[in-house]
Parts: C-alpha cells; structure tokens; sequence
C-alpha cells in the first residue's frame, strides 16, 4: 500500500459504541480519553488490570470477560486494538476494514486505518499532534505547545474581549518555577498587574509591554501600601474594564488578606476570581528538607502569624494551649517576635531543648537554614543575623531532618531520619 499522508479530523464519539480490544496498560491509557469524550466504551479482554476493572465496576465502561469475535465491531464506529497478541490485532484490524470502522492498533501502526495523536487540552483548546508516527516526537511538540497555552506565552485570540475583573493569583514562595500553570496564565492575561514585593519578581519582567504594573509593597518598617488603597486600585481598574491580577506571595488567604480584597471587589460589584499558591508555611519547610508532619512523630501541625508578640492585646493566638500540642509550630512573620514567642511557649510547658529551624529567603537563591532550640533561638538569630523573610518551624521533625545537629532527640524518633537536604543555588 502507498504510504499517504494522515487527514487529521476530530471524532465526536459521544453514544457511540466504541471497542477496545486488550485490558492491559495500553488499554488502560487509551480508554479515560474515550470516557472523555462521551464514548460508550466496550472491553474485550479475558482479564484487565485492576484500574479497569474500578471503571467497569462503577460502569463508565463495559467489560466483557472472554476473547475478541469479530462480531463485537458490529455497530461499533471506532476501535482499538490493544493487546499484546499480534495475531489478536491482525483479527481486530481485519474485522474493522470488513465493517468500514476506523481502528487503531497499538503494535503496528502501518498495518492501522488509524492513528492516535498526541493529545491535550488547555485554555478551551484541544490540542492533536500527529508525528508521522514518531510518537515522542508528536508529545513533546504537544507538550510544548500545551506550556505556551497554559502559561499564556502563547496566547492565541479567542474572539472574544477579555473579561473585566479581578484575579487574586498565590504566586508561592519566592522560586518563579513555584507559581501554578493557571497563575502564570492569569498574569499574562492581565492588563493590569499590582504586586506586591514576596510575589515572584522575575515573573513581572515577562509582562506585555502594555501592561501597567502597580507597585503596593509592603516592606517591613517602611513604605506601606494601606489595604484600603489597595482594595480601591484593584477595584477602579476594574470598573474601568480591565482585567486586574491582584499578585501576591505564598497563597492569598494564609495571613494574606487576600479575603479582605474579595470582599471588596464584590461590594463593588466586581467579579473576583482566585488561583491559590504553595503557600509558604508547608512549601519552604518542605524545600529545605523538613516535613512539617512525620509518621510517627507528629499527627498535627500548626501555623501561627507571628505578627504580634505574644502578650499582646490584639493577638489572637491561645499560646498556654499552642505549648501544650506535641505537634510542628510553624511561624510565619515572626522573625522580631520569634525570642517572644520561644519564651511564651516554653513558660508554659515546651521542653527548652526542642528543636527550631528557621528557614531564610526560603526557594530563593539566597536561602539558608539557621538550627537552633527553643532555648537558643534568640542567641542564635541574632549572632546569625536573621531577617526576613524566614519562616521558623518548631518541633522535632527539625530533628528528623537534621539529626546531625539534634543526636539526643533524633535517637528517641521513631524510624529512619531524612538526613541532609540537598543544597540549593
């Protein structure tokens, strides 16, 4: 047969009978697609792999236990043929061309009237790449394709006027590589972008040129954006009929007032949308090498805002009962009040020789882990010269990721220790 090039064309296959033919792992890769897209799929195959048989126990497919017969094509409209029988394939392919159903074989792709291409899905694009049967060519064209459209590099028009309103995007810890495929996305799409300084600052060097960008840092002892005036930026430009992101470090709502802007936007009137971030109380422990939990040695962990001392009239915190959890304290905005809080904590029950890391520039370049105890943390921060940000984790998982450095505890934990993180920069 003359080798002819493919017809790319898009299948609607809902209520459509389709078959698969093998139960193994190529089927199992190929049928959620069909489930997908509405087909009603048919298993053939003596015995399938456990996921499945999950699908056909909660019937979003049909599996009939025993071998293929060419009479399971009849009103079928597309087919797959999956086994790792040749022969068995042979059967399927020859029983499809006698029907004039389309099929796929997953041994030869020569002898198939049809092929499977590379697909993805993303920002309402459905992407097909046909590699002229080099497959890792056709995915990696796919994948490449699938980043420009998720993170708004590549950004094709839609047809339609962007909608005005306010995006809240977490933009994570710091690490530019951090922030999620949709909050990348949302700030490419921006016509206006007010940031913050802990957002990640790389990102804003790949905004359009058009896009006007609102500094509101908030620097510790220094210039301060008033929420108020946030809130009304976010919200004018809205109303204007622009798309606003409202780009911020770590998650919106972890000690991130994101709330008080959603609050404001729909006061206003103002559609207001959120994309989560890493936020940083789990994110930068975890990338310093320390579990915030650990099998064994801690069932909770707590994040408090060290924003206030504890004492203070206007804080919230109940700290006789924080001091009374065995569980990881995980303080965030808490560098200056840190000694306080140590103190607070082990005045009302801590042990002094409880273990304390605090993470500096946590994901960044410049990042750096300070160990101490609870006894030591103010002596140590000091000769250390800690400034934020950091955040400061408390209990023995410290030691479990560093037991070098905490022999005595890590000596009574259960389990293997972590050992040294990898170093970063």
């Amino acid at each position: 047969m003359a080798e002819h090039l493919t017809y790319p064309v898009g299948l609607r296959l809902g209520g459509r009978r389709v078959v698969v033919v093998g139960g193994g792992h190529v089927a199992q890769r190929r049928v959620p697609q069909l489930i997908a897209a509405g087909a009603l799929v048919h298993v053939i195959a003596p015995e399938v792999t456990p996921a499945i048989d999950g699908l056909a126990a909660a019937r979003e497919v049909t599996w009939h236990p025993r071998p293929f017969v060419p009479e399971d094509l009849d009103e079928a409209w597309y087919a797959v043929a999956a086994t790792d029988d040749a022969a068995v394939n042979e059967q399927v392919s020859t029983a499809a061309e006698e029907r004039r159903v389309f099929c796929v074989r997953a041994d030869d792709a020569a002898r198939a009237s049809a092929w499977t291409p590379a697909v993805g899905r993303a920002a309402g694009v459905t992407v097909a790449v046909l590699g002229e049967r080099d497959p890792r060519r056709s995915a990696q064209v796919r994948d490449d394709v699938l980043t420009g459209l998720r993170d708004g590099t590549l950004n094709p028009p839609s047809g339609r006027p962007p909608t005005p309103g306010v995006v809240l995007v977490g933009g994570g810890p710091g690490d530019p590589d951090l922030i999620s495929l949709a909050g990348r996305k949302a700030l490419m799409e921006a016509d206006v972008v007010v940031a913050d300084r802990l957002a990640p600052r790389e990102l804003l060097g790949d905004l359009r040129p058009e896009v006007e960008l609102v500094d509101v840092a908030k620097l510790p002892r220094g210039r301060s954006a008033q929420q108020a005036e946030i809130n009304r930026v976010i919200v004018e430009h809205a109303l204007a009929g622009k798309r606003v992101v409202r780009f911020k470090g770590g998650d919106n709502f972890v000690f991130g007032r994101g709330y008080e802007e959603v609050i404001a936007c729909r006061a206003a009137g103002v559609p207001v949308t959120v994309v989560p971030g890493l936020t940083s109380p789990v994110a930068v422990p975890a990338i310093a090498g320390i579990p915030v939990t650990h099998r064994g040695v801690t069932h909770e962990f707590t994040v408090v805002s060290g924003h206030l001392p504890p004492g203070h009239p206007e804080s919230l915190t109940d700290w006789p009962s924080l001091a009374g959890l065995q569980g990881t304290v995980v303080v965030m905005m808490g560098v200056e009040n840190a000694p306080h809080i140590a103190t607070a904590l082990t005045e009302h029950g801590r042990d002094p020789g409880t273990p304390v890391a605090v993470v500096c520039d946590g994901t960044m370049p410049t990042q750096r882990t300070v160990l101490a105890t609870l006894g030591t943390l103010a002596e140590v921060m000091s000769a250390e010269g800690v400034r934020p940000p950091a955040i400061v984790v408390i209990g023995d998982v410290v030691a479990v990721a560093h037991p070098e450095h905490f022999p005595e505890v890590a000596a009574r934990l259960p389990g293997e220790p972590v050992g040294e993180p990898a170093p970063r920069g």
